[in-house]
Parts: structure tokens; sequence; C-alpha cells
């Protein structure tokens, strides 16, 4: 799909409040109700608009520990690639995960209740996955940019 000024006027606006009417959004484009709604309707079947959602506090949830772990893995076979995402894709507490370039194979951000929790979480299942190696931890002191949208 070719997205237009339009689009990223819808999307930007998506992103910042996701439950804003159609009405609203139409008039923040500059379009009818009828054709934002087609227009938001072919970017959801593009797959440019992939889900809607609510931006929730982790500290006011009770979240207040915070960290980026590097992990290592010491084996690569297909089988321990796989269990090993798929084992990460289930846990709660990692709210991202990419696989990288660098010194390090994958790269999480986990969020836990505490210190204790997050000790927890390292001993009772990342340190008992035969492909890690070895994890770092960088604990997060206070976040300086979080940005859930993409610009446009």
């Amino acid at each position: 799909m070719k997205m237009d000024h339009r689009d990223h006027i819808l999307l930007k606006h998506l992103q910042a409040d996701s439950r804003i009417s159609n009405a609203d959004l139409a008039d923040a484009a500059g379009m009818s109700p009828s054709a934002c709604w087609r227009r938001v309707k072919a970017l959801e079947e593009a797959g440019i608009i992939d889900r809607y959602g609510a931006v929730v506090n982790a500290t006011a949830a009770g979240l207040t520990f915070q960290a980026i772990v590097h992990v290592q893995l010491a084996r690569h076979s297909e089988d321990e690639l796989n269990t090993f995402i798929q084992a990460v894709s289930t846990r709660r507490e990692v709210v991202e995960c990419y696989a990288t370039t660098g010194q390090s194979d994958y790269q999480m951000r986990v969020l836990c209740r505490d210190l204790e929790a997050y000790n927890a979480f390292l001993e009772t299942f990342l340190f008992r996955l035969s492909a890690v190696a070895s994890a770092q931890t960088n604990v997060v002191l206070r976040e300086i940019k979080r940005n859930t949208g993409i610009g446009f």
C-alpha cells in the first residue's frame, strides 16, 4: 500500500489516542467520516496498523524493576534457537526481545515487581535454558525517552 499525507495524519492521531472517534479522526485528516473509516480499514488490512492498545505506566502498575538484558547463546542450532525464542515469547516479564548483531545475540527489556522477582526470573527461567551461555543485566535507572509510536 502506498501511503500519502492523509495516511500519516491518521496514523499520527491513532498512535496518540487509539480511542479517538472516527468523526474526530476524519476532522483531523480533513476527510469525510466514511472515507476516513475506509482508509483506516485499508491500513489495517495492509498490516500497517498492527493492533490497538493502551500504554501502561509500569511503575504505577507495580513493576518497579526494569532492565535491559544482553543474552549470549552457547548453542546456535535451529532447535536451540527455536526453544529459546519460544520460551522467551511466553514470559510476561520479557516485554521486548530483539535478535541483534554485536557481542550479544539477543537484547531483552524485562519488567519485574522488584529485584527479588528479577533474580527469580534469572534463576528459575533464563539460566535454565540450555542455549543461554550468559546474560548481562543493565538496570534502568530512569527513562529518558519512551515512545510507543513511530514518527511521521
